[in-house]
């Protein structure tokens, strides 16, 4: 079966424009057109455009993100250099992780004094 633009856009919650934005850099390099140039995609561009989103979400840039995507379309030859970018990739969620959850307990700390310390209240 294949969708429009219009059904992608509604099931992945994207606009039409980011989607062929990402046709256009050519992080879909196996979506198919009509003769009278309609994309149209199928369920693998649909799973393709998800994992786009997902890395894209976690803060991979999308020159890493179209990169790992034409490794992808190599093949299995390239199945240890995918696995190493996602696992860098990881890394670096993880750290971000850290940064946040630390300023969460700052926030957190200010919101349960905040009657205490004001809104100005800078701590020395």
């Amino acid at each position: 079966m294949d969708y429009s633009i219009k059904q992608v856009s509604e099931r992945l919650q994207l606009p039409t424009s980011t989607l062929r934005y990402y046709d256009k850099e050519g992080l879909m390099p196996l979506l198919k057109r009509t003769d009278y140039g309609t994309r149209r995609y199928s369920e693998l561009d649909v799973c393709w455009l998800e994992l786009v989103c997902c890395l894209k979400n976690s803060g991979m840039p999308l020159e890493d993100i179209k990169r790992f995507m034409m490794l992808c379309l190599e093949g299995s030859t390239t199945c240890e250099q995918r696995k190493e970018a996602l696992e860098r990739h990881k890394a670096t969620i993880l750290r971000q992780m850290e940064v946040l959850h630390r300023s969460l307990a700052t926030i957190n700390y200010k919101l349960d004094h905040y009657d205490e310390i004001g809104i100005f209240h800078i701590d020395g």
